[in-house]
């Protein structure tokens, strides 16, 4: 059996991974996708090492384009086992302790080659987490996340100067992202060896840089959680070893169970639960529910089941204020509007001086015996009579 190429196993691998990260941790299936991710990608790794790729005595000048994306294998790694399902605690200190050699194994290779500059290094290396200070903490995530956010964002640019096709989706996951950087399984381009054009490869060169940027920010973020994590771990209580069971307590036990449980099954009652409700010593037989004897008592009641436990509105805001307008209970006028209008004095002049309609002669009569009528009341009512509470 001819072996699998180094992208096209690499590829597949992703797609796995990418395939898990988008179904639940718990099924099966998720664990099964991941195990073999996990092969996969620790074949990649093998393959890597035999062939040599990377060595510490080179610059990252030195390494090729098309093998840069190589240096994400331990990120994928671990990426890919944390979502390993595991239950015991013991195991999971050792898988956590893996995961994060992974992690850090990723850290060391980019600070080998110096592929991030020292201003990224020095803001991601200071745990969020052991800063005392709220505010300063508070601060220092936000730069981390802003920084993320520019990366990302440069990412997607350059992805869009390299026109991978109309036909790409956005990537869902990082798994995703680094199999963009790959030839296509299928291509003929990378079956025969045929190079890029330069200023393709130089974009290509340029997006794999910065995506290992964008994953050395994220990784400090999980070692971080995963150092946090074990804290946790090897702090808590072991666990207790399991008793063993006791059949003739345990048939006790549940004997005594059932007595207590009005929804036992009925052990005596007659076929299909007919028979007595209760035995000679008031002891239930089987499940009963007390409903009145009355069908509408019983509709009724079976109507209220689900319901709201409080009262619901009759109607709506809109009626309940037409409702008191019509009572009577809202003021309306007044303020800015009310004020520039005339009074009813000042209006009832104004139309008496309309001269030459018969509107105006109405409105003249009603001004004459309102002012007949003021006249008469301050003939009866000397001016100050009616204030008895303030006299000097």
């Amino acid at each position: 059996m001819s072996e699998v190429p180094l992208p096209i196993l690499f590829h597949r691998a992703l797609q796995t991974a990418s395939k898990a990260a988008n179904l639940p941790t718990i099924e099966d299936e998720t664990q099964e996708l991941i195990q073999s991710a996990v092969d996969d990608l620790l074949t990649v790794r093998s393959h890597i090492t035999d062939l040599s790729l990377f060595s510490p005595n080179e610059s990252i000048g030195d390494i090729a384009t098309k093998d840069l994306v190589y240096l994400s294998v331990p990120f994928a790694i671990a990426q890919v086992q944390k979502r390993a399902r595991i239950i015991d605690r013991e195991e999971r200190i050792d898988h956590a302790l893996r995961v994060l050699s992974y992690f850090r194994s990723f850290l060391s290779i980019l600070e080998t080659y110096d592929i991030v500059p020292e201003a990224e290094k020095s803001l991601y290396e200071r745990r969020a987490s052991s800063v005392n200070d709220p505010a300063k903490r508070r601060e220092l995530r936000i730069k981390q996340f802003q920084k993320e956010k520019e990366l990302k964002a440069r990412i997607e640019s350059l992805r869009k100067r390299r026109k991978q096709g109309p036909s790409d989706t956005e990537p869902s996951s990082e798994f995703e992202l680094i199999a963009s950087l790959l030839p296509p399984p299928s291509s003929e381009k990378s079956a025969s060896g045929e190079e890029e054009d330069p200023e393709t490869e130089d974009i290509l060169r340029e997006v794999t840089l910065v995506l290992l940027r964008l994953f050395y920010a994220q990784t400090h973020g999980e070692v971080d959680s995963l150092q946090q994590e074990l804290e946790l771990l090897k702090s808590a209580p072991p666990t207790p070893p399991k008793l063993p069971i006791d059949d003739s307590r345990q048939g006790k036990t549940k004997e005594q169970d059932e007595m207590w449980r009005l929804d036992a099954p009925p052990l005596i009652g007659g076929p299909g639960g007919r028979g007595p409700l209760l035995d000679p010593s008031g002891k239930p037989l089987r499940p009963f529910t007390i409903l009145p004897s009355s069908a509408a008592d019983r509709a009724r009641l079976q109507a209220q089941v689900f319901q709201p436990d409080h009262r619901l509105p009759t109607m709506t805001v809109d009626e309940y204020l037409e409702i008191e307008g019509q009572r009577g209970n809202i003021i309306t006028g007044g303020g800015p509007q009310s004020e520039s209008k005339p009074t009813t004095s000042e209006q009832l002049q104004l139309d008496s001086e309309m001269e030459g309609t018969a509107f105006s002669e109405q409105k003249t009569e009603e001004k004459r015996q309102k002012d007949e009528k003021w006249a008469q009341y301050t003939d009866t009512h000397p001016r100050g009579a009616g204030n008895i509470m303030n006299r000097g």
